[in-house]
């Protein structure tokens, strides 16, 4: 026999109920798996650097960033902005794509009363943003950041007054060649002595004693050679430009940002 019309409605709807009430249990503990396994707070003991702190899990390398290296211009201030804010108080961690890095750190963003401490870093100029796995959901947040610090012209984002700071040009940046190319559009000469190329990370080339001739080229290209007036090598290196994004930063013979360039 059938079921009458009124049992198939109180039928559908007490499927739909229990339905609804166990959809409901399993996205509970779907999002609890889920934050379990992307997030955890822990306490902040020491701070190694600007872009490095010590927990109760071990060491965290921060996501996003990349700060000055000892003896390097505001490494000691990218330091001391982390102390003030975080140390000896307890933060959220924020997992990304890898947990863990090749000296076995931690790797993850920084929470503290819902701030992003990382961000802060760059947008207090103590650190360029850094994405050498590739881009997350946080990368338009810190290349913001980056570009908002260019603006207000402080710490690592304060340009060059070098009087060549205007009249060089990068025409060409090709991770697949490793190769930079400068050009100087200025009607006078450049010496470019202990100008710096630095990727996003801790790559750094520094040009020798060497003049940028008005409405020439330069080639900086990674590898082995021999120097001369169209080409200069980046040497002890494999690779510098990550196929995944990476950013050229050009700075002069004091330290100040002449030009910069992501892709």
């Amino acid at each position: 026999m059938g079921l009458t019309k009124k049992e198939t409605i109180f039928l559908i709807s007490l499927i739909v109920f229990l339905f609804a009430i166990n959809y409901s249990w399993l996205d509970s503990k779907l999002t609890g798996f889920l934050t379990q396994e992307n997030y955890e707070t822990v306490n902040i003991t020491r701070v190694v650097d600007g872009d490095t702190v010590d927990s109760d899990i071990g060491k965290i390398r921060m996501l996003g960033i990349n700060t000055p290296e000892k003896k390097e211009k505001y490494y000691q201030e990218a330091k001391d902005s982390l102390n003030k804010m975080i140390l000896n108080k307890t933060v959220r961690l924020e997992y990304g794509k890898d947990k863990k890095d090749r000296y076995n750190r931690t790797l993850a963003y920084i929470f503290l009363d819902g701030e992003n401490i990382n961000l802060k870093q760059v947008e207090n100029g103590f650190a360029n943003y850094y994405f050498p796995s590739g881009k997350d959901i946080y990368y338009n947040d810190f290349k913001e950041a980056w570009e908002n610090c260019i603006k207000e012209n402080k710490a690592l984002c304060e340009k060059s007054v070098d009087i060549c700071a205007k009249c060089i040009e990068l025409k060409e940046l090709d991770y697949n060649s490793q190769e930079a190319v400068f050009y100087n559009s200025c009607n006078y000469n450049c010496n470019l002595n202990n100008w710096r190329i630095k990727d996003e990370g801790r790559k750094n080339f520094i040009f020798p004693n060497f003049n940028l001739n008005s409405k020439k080229e330069v080639v900086v290209k990674v590898g082995e050679g021999t120097d001369n007036s169209e080409i200069l090598f980046w040497k002890g290196e494999e690779y510098v430009w990550t196929k995944t994004g990476d950013t050229l930063f050009l700075r002069d013979g004091n330290g100040k940002l002449v030009l910069w360039e992501g892709y």
